[in-house]
């Protein structure tokens, strides 16, 4: 033993020398599925959280019409602004959480949040008045629980190589597009239910256009919980892909090592989040005014606002999938 603990002082604290016995360390093939799987179901958490962003986007506004007539657009653009803010909010604190502890537990209590904030909203137009305050915590509740996004992204960055690591980032916005496509496309098909749908009157659940898809929200976002419970495994690697040691560790092993971080480019990420936010702030102009500017100008009821803007965003959410396959293919092009 002490002639082992002697060799060992004698390498480098890097670990960086050729036949180094922390750099042999290979990943095992078992390791390497797990790893797998748990960035897939990372995949699927991103995707339900853009889909419960935009499975009512198109229905907020005759929905708070229909549940306060005292709201007015103003009133709109602050229950819009609430998800914005809840989200910005949480974002941080669940990021921080998930440097000390396992990435599990803030998904599974930001998941949590999403699915009662989505049965809050099924239930808004219980209270007698003041309905379109209810939404406003909704939805706000809603942006908390997306806080995760942040989540997902540093666990996909940690848990890959510097060669997947561009194409499993793609993946990750090629998913989160696709939930903004069928977001719409399922409101877009609850459509044919109706405003007056039936009501359930023993919990006094309303089900129609506005809530079944919430409702939906809901039950997705309880199935991702239990496939996080169930499947997914603290990971993560060297930019070479060789294991080392997690901070997010869930028992402790001996045959994983901590590779120090490199500097971090600050511009670069400065640059990514303005371009992030401009991002963002452009989708945000379909949120806030499509429906009741195209309600306005063309005269469509509730129910043609919902199906046709259904229809435009869907289209517009094929284009971005079409754009992140586009670069996923370029990136393997250029990095080889």
């Amino acid at each position: 033993m002490a002639d082992l603990r002697i060799e060992g002082e004698r390498e480098p604290l890097l670990g960086d020398t050729p036949g180094s016995r922390e750099w042999d360390i290979l990943e095992t093939d078992e390791h390497y599925k797990s790893r797998w799987r748990s960035i897939r179901i990372l995949y699927l958490t991103m995707f339900l959280s853009s889909v419960g962003f935009s499975i009512v986007i198109l229905s907020i506004w005759p929905y708070l019409q229909k549940i306060d007539q005292t709201a007015d657009t103003r009133f709109l653009g602050w229950v819009i602004a609430s998800y914005s803010l809840g989200q910005m909010v949480a974002s941080p604190i669940f990021g921080l959480w998930s440097n000390y502890r396992p990435r599990k537990e803030p998904l599974v209590v930001s998941i949590f949040i999403s699915v009662a904030a989505n049965c809050l909203y099924a239930y808004v137009h219980i209270p007698a008045s003041h309905n379109k305050y209810y939404m406003l915590v909704a939805r706000g509740l809603l942006g908390i629980g997306a806080g995760n996004v942040a989540v997902v992204r540093s666990y996909t960055a940690g848990a890959t190589s510097l060669q997947e690591r561009t194409s499993s980032m793609a993946n990750i916005s090629m998913c989160q597009a696709l939930g903004f496509i069928l977001g719409p496309v399922f409101q877009t098909c609850f459509a044919f239910i109706g405003e007056k749908g039936v009501t359930w009157d023993v919990i006094k659940l309303r089900i129609n256009m506005y809530t079944t898809p919430v409702l939906l929200s809901a039950f997705l976002g309880i199935l991702n919980i239990i496939l996080i419970l169930a499947i997914l495994r603290e990971h993560r690697v060297d930019d070479s892909g060789r294991q080392c040691k997690n901070i997010n560790f869930e028992e402790a092993s001996t045959d994983e090592i901590e590779v120090p971080q490199g500097n971090i480019d600050q511009v670069a990420v400065v640059a990514i989040n303005v371009l992030f936010f401009v991002a963002l702030f452009i989708f945000a102009v379909f949120e806030t005014i499509i429906a009741p500017l195209t309600m306005d100008m063309y005269a469509w009821t509730q129910e043609q606002a919902v199906l046709y803007n259904g229809i435009i965003l869907a289209a517009l959410g094929v284009e971005a999938v079409v754009i992140f396959v586009g670069v996923k293919l370029l990136s393997k092009k250029f990095a080889q």
